[in-house]
């Protein structure tokens, strides 16, 4: 399985500083962060929120009498609208989850979508639907993997790009240079770029605080489980930080908060993953022995109940940014 990972992950370009054996790894450690994160709860949420679920902060922008799926288009809607995409677009989506927005793309705009990700379970579930995914890692793709695009997307893939090490090292704004500069490369004149991420607000804590045996209620407590789901993953320093380190290679044209629209998301999300399918209590009830001897495990059944990032968002520990870049 690894070597047909990084048969299939591999690419050419550079990475800063790094050779293409430290890339590699780099890579394979990544893909397996995606595979624990999502993978493993695959089929639950397939079960929850469909085969193509839509696993994103979705677009209320304050009307909260829309339905989730339809707060959902609407924020397809805008992407499409912001980006210029229409029929015939070939469009690249970088991180494409379940599928929802290649579903979209392919149904309703009638483009052409691309899709990339590390997660078996998701790639295999956009295939199985008709969509073209591939496992290829978002930050190391070159126009030679698929050509250039018309537009990109990142619909939350941008979270996971630095790692906790490159920020301990000092090394985030380099890490975030690379990738937007790989994006750069990968649109054609005039292309943009739409993202959405979660980034830490005025009320994050210094990391050496983070402590999972901390009270359950803390922020340490709340920030430490949020780790345990993406172990390998940490986030931008406000919307500021985002678009300071793009601007070599893009201009920003337009900025939106969605915190209050992603505690609503994160709030119907709840309700479906409570609400009975039989399908996913047989999926639970498989998962007992691993609940008893996995305590990693146990902590990624945590996340599902406590949803951490929605008690960051709520306690603006965390914020979200809506980005749209044209590229210089």
């Amino acid at each position: 399985m690894e070597k047909e990972v990084l048969e299939q992950g591999t690419v050419a370009g550079t990475w800063q500083g790094s050779s293409l054996s430290e890339r590699e790894g780099q890579e394979w450690n990544k893909k397996k962060e995606m595979d624990f994160t999502y993978t493993n709860i695959d089929k639950f949420i397939r079960s929850s929120l469909g085969e193509n679920a839509i696993f994103s902060n979705a677009m209320y922008n304050g009307d909260y009498t829309l339905s989730l799926e339809d707060a959902q288009v609407k924020k397809h809607e805008f992407v499409t609208k912001s980006l210029g995409i229409k029929k015939g677009s070939k469009v690249l989506d970088l991180g494409c989850g379940w599928g929802g927005w290649l579903k979209y793309l392919k149904d309703v705009v009638g483009a052409e979508g691309i899709g990339v990700n590390l997660s078996d379970g998701q790639v295999k579930a956009c295939r199985e639907n008709g969509l073209t995914a591939y496992i290829k890692d978002a930050r190391f793709i070159k126009p030679e993997d698929f050509g250039t695009f018309d537009a990109i997307t990142a619909f939350g893939s941008f979270e996971h790009v630095a790692s906790v090490k490159d920020y301990l090292n000092g090394k985030q704004d380099e890490v975030y240079d690379d990738y937007f500069r790989h994006v750069s490369k990968l649109l054609n004149p005039g292309g943009k770029f739409y993202m959405q991420s979660m980034v830490f607000e005025k009320n994050m804590i210094p990391f050496e605080e983070i402590d999972i045996n901390s009270p359950k209620d803390s922020d340490s407590y709340i920030i430490a489980l949020l780790l345990k789901h993406n172990p390998d993953s940490w986030i931008a320093y406000g919307h500021e930080h985002i678009i300071r380190t793009a601007s070599p290679y893009f201009k920003n044209t337009f900025y939106s908060d969605g915190r209050l629209d992603y505690i609503k998301t994160n709030r119907e999300w709840t309700k479906r993953f409570y609400k009975f399918n039989l399908k996913k209590y047989l999926w639970f009830a498989s998962l007992i022995p691993k609940l008893i001897t996995d305590k990693e495990f146990r902590h990624q059944l945590s996340i599902l109940r406590v949803r951490p990032n929605r008690v960051c968002f709520e306690r603006e520990i965390m914020g979200h940014a809506r980005l749209v870049f044209e590229k210089i």
